[in-house]
């Protein structure tokens, strides 16, 4: 019929509408170049330039396809909106134009199917068109109202491929939309919809049936008042299910139940469908009697919840997400309640079941937003009658009743390591905070969770929500922060599809990004608010804090990968950092020093024959735990550095070690905590390049202006607390231990000890010994953070920009301040 157009310009095209919400100057941008390019009015007689801008539009609506088409409502509101008070106005005038081309272009595509060689390519073009009329009579039905006769024959396709049940749905949704603007309809051409509709409803699957019914419920309900023809399909559908839940409870075994499945799933749907758009306690559907239809629609449907069958169960809460639009007030009933949170909770309940619950919350709240829209806009129009103002305030009143009913178990369903649980319950939490039904406060954290989520759609809507709370409520976000860098983990567990690999903080792609980097660059600009959220998380790595270890791993993954800008935020890190080690390294060894003790004591209690053999080795005991206990420098030894030196010191301790375990291993898992500080010190000094006299030197009161300097940050150095990956990856909380590992904690026990011992230089001693001192600190860091590449382990002194500084100590003078 005519040339295609060229791939390009579509591309072209459709990554530049996809801007059309950006920021003011791109979207103003967006919107000149479309109303040129599509929406000037073209002259009558150059038809060629009219067909190729219908080309464009709709190969541009075709390559949407999977995306939305919520670019396009935008741009024509835009453009529509920005000439509504204008005496010309030349987009209404192109669109006209383009309604009645796009029209006269299906009517050429219908004519060409009948040709095998293009029937592909045309069939594809017709439903594009009919998709692309669908968008305009959304944001401009009048402009359909002609044409709506010529629309309705297409109702009747013969439905063989997908392209076929698209043109149905669309015409249908054109209808629904055009049909009640008619003046004066002629009563054939109704009754033909309604005919045509009726067969496609009895006929087709569970996408047409939707659509239909849809459709009907805008030409019954506000045209032709046909109740008694929709009466008549309820009944139909509503007996079948009230013959077969008789049959079901009669004999749950019963093979007819079975051979009627098919009728079964599609009474479930299309009853739920049907009340979705007509409610049947009206005296004009149910007449005089005085029975209440509601109810019995939801016992019947409740019925059908409970049964074995999953199938069963999805359609039957599909039909009741369909009755409570209606009647919202149901799902205030006890048994719905008790349903839907069971549904939602159950960890081990169908995720088909999980995300059809939430599916129906999402459409009842996207229902009640567009009802809200349009009583806003009736609002607008008849100003003076404040009594659409109050329906519209009830309306919004039972949604945010109902959604504070299942908000818990909503936000629960982020704890799901399947992501289309989490998808659907961030759309119903998304809309909730949009509609304003809860105070935004609880859904904090988890939204910190969600923005860590590993899909990009999900972690930029999660995002975003931060965005608009922090918008709106200063205070909020840093508030809730620590809650959601917990609440984070706790996702990601329930993420990882390994539960042997220990749980990380950063992503595993070329960032290497924190996980939770939105929420700190959201915190960072607030001084005093990062220094408390950075505080926080510092607390939870002191022995009495209890946290676990993998938490502890994953919150200094975050730490170390935080995208820093100033050299103040690091330093205040490490500031801290030295202070945590000072007070918990102390009392680490104080406990394990002294649970030997104790232990050793309460395991001699030998009879009298064996006292005196038991007090001399008491005391040798003693006397070498005692030996091992003293600082290095004043031990005899012949180097300070002898293996055999530490060998002994590590034999003297085994010596003293009880028969019970639980201590070495307490000891082992408290440890992680300081064992991650002191990794995470040099992670950052290595990463900014930070000489030991600028941590010593650092005074987090000092004024901000002197540690403002950008960071300079080193590339390749990688966060990577071995031992602490080790520990948990041999699960030695759990595990028996051995030999060769109460060794290598005690070799660990001995190397804090010495750290502690050579926290701080002594000022009094001579330089030579500060030296010594200095060497001492850097080995039993060295050894403690497993050796290996002095790039991302070792402690170094040297730095670039600190040439001419004194480079006293590793850790800053905690106990001199």
């Amino acid at each position: 019929i005519e040339q295609p157009t060229f791939p390009k310009i579509t591309e072209m095209c459709v990554k530049m509408i996809r801007r059309v919400n950006d920021e003011e100057g791109i979207k103003k941008l967006v919107n000149e170049t479309f109303q040129k390019l599509w929406f000037t009015p073209t002259p009558h007689h150059d038809k060629e330039a009219m067909t190729r801008k219908i080309l464009n539009i709709t190969d541009v609506v075709a390559a949407c396809r999977d995306t939305g088409y919520d670019w396009f409502e935008q741009l024509l509101q835009n453009l529509l909106k920005s000439e509504e008070d204008a005496s010309y106005k030349p987009v209404k005038k192109a669109c006209t134009q383009l309604v009645d081309n796009l029209v006269e272009h299906i009517l050429k595509y219908e004519e060409s199917l009948s040709d095998s060689d293009n029937k592909g390519v045309n069939s594809g073009r017709l439903v594009a068109c009919i998709t692309t009329l669908f968008l305009f009579s959304k944001i401009r039905p009048q402009l359909m109202v002609k044409h709506a006769m010529t629309m309705q024959p297409y109702l009747t396709t013969k439905c063989s491929t997908q392209n076929d049940f698209m043109v149905i749905c669309n015409v249908a949704k054109i209808l629904e939309l055009v049909v009640p603007l008619m003046e004066h309809p002629s009563e054939t051409f109704l009754a033909t919809i309604e005919e045509d509709l009726m067969k496609l409803i009895i006929k087709y699957g569970m996408t047409v049936v939707q659509h239909c019914v849809s459709c009907l419920g805008a030409v019954v309900n506000k045209v032709t008042q046909n109740y008694k023809f929709v009466w008549a399909c309820f009944n139909r559908y509503y007996g079948a299910l009230s013959k077969l839940k008789n049959q079901h409870q009669e004999d749950p075994n019963s093979t007819i139940l079975t051979a009627n499945k098919p009728a079964l799933l599609r009474s479930l749907f299309t009853v739920g469908a049907l009340c979705r758009h007509f409610d049947f306690d009206q005296e004009d559907f149910k007449g005089s009697s005085k029975v209440n239809i509601k109810d019995k629609v939801l016992e019947l449907l409740m019925y059908f919840t409970k049964h074995s069958d999953e199938e069963v169960q999805t359609k039957a809460i599909i039909g009741l997400g369909f009755a409570f639009i209606q009647h919202p007030s149901l799902m205030f009933e006890q048994e719905v309640k008790t349903l839907y949170n069971s549904i939602l909770s159950d960890k081990n309940c169908s995720v088909n079941l999980k995300i059809q619950v939430l599916k129906n919350l999402q459409t009842y709240l996207q229902e009640e937003d567009t009802r809200m829209q349009q009583a806003d806009r009736d609002w607008k129009k008849v100003a003076k009658q404040e009594d659409l103002k109050e329906m519209g305030d009830i309306s919004s009143g039972m949604s945010s009743s109902i959604m504070q009913l299942y908000l818990k178990q909503v936000l629960e369903a982020f704890f799901h390591n399947q992501s289309s649980v989490r998808h659907f319950a961030l759309n119903v939490i998304a809309l909730t905070l949009n509609q304003g039904l809860i105070h935004p406060v609880q859904c904090v954290p988890y939204l910190i969770a969600m923005g860590t989520d590993p899909e990009p759609s999900m972690r930029n809507k999660a995002d975003q929500q931060l965005v608009e709370i922090d918008k709106k409520y200063a205070g909020f976000i840093h508030m809730k922060a620590v809650a959601g860098m917990k609440m984070s983990y706790q996702v990601q567990q329930a993420i990882n599809t390994c539960p042997k690999d220990p749980v990380r903080g950063f992503r595993h792609d070329e960032s290497s990004s924190a996980l939770c980097s939105h929420l700190y660059s959201m915190i960072r600009g607030n001084r005093q608010h990062r220094r408390a959220f950075l505080i926080s998380l510092l607390n939870l790595f002191d022995d009495t804090a209890k946290t676990e270890v993998n938490m502890l791993l994953y919150i200094a993954d975050n730490l170390a990968c935080f995208p820093y800008q100033t050299q103040e935020e690091p330093l205040f890190i490490m500031h801290h950092i030295d202070i945590t080690l000072s007070v918990s390294g102390s009392n680490l060894l104080q406990s394990f020093k002294e649970s030997m003790v104790k232990d050793k004591k309460k395991e001699r209690k030998p009879s009298s024959d064996e006292e005196t053999e038991s007090d001399s080795n008491s005391g040798s005991g003693s006397e070498s735990e005692e030996e091992a206990s003293k600082p290095r420098r004043l031990r005899k030894r012949v180097d300070s550095d002898s293996d055999s030196d530490e060998e002994n010191d590590i034999n003297a301790v085994m010596k003293c070690l009880p028969e019970n375990s639980a201590p070495l291993i307490e000891f082992a898992n408290v440890s992680q905590g300081i064992l991650l500080l002191l990794m995470l010190k040099q992670h950052l000094k290595n990463l900014c390049g930070f000489s030991d006299s600028k941590i010593q030197k650092y005074s987090p009161s000092e004024s901000a202006k002197v540690y403002d300097k950008a960071i300079n940050r080193k590339t390749g150095v990688h966060f990577h607390p071995k031992q602490t990956l080790d520990f948990l990856r041999s699960d030695m909380a759990n595990s028996k231990i051995t030999e060769e590992v109460k060794r290598s904690i005690v070799k660990q026990y001995l190397d804090f000890k010495l750290l502690m011992e050579h926290l701080d230089p002594d000022e009094e001693e001579e330089d030579g010994e500060v030296s010594a001192s200095t060497n001492a600190r850097n080995k039993a860091i060295t050894s403690l953070l497993g050796g290996g590449s002095p790039k991302n382990n070792a402690a170094e002194t040297e730095d670039d920009e600190s040439d001419g500084e004194d480079r006293g100590g590793g850790t800053s003078g905690v106990r001199r301040r």
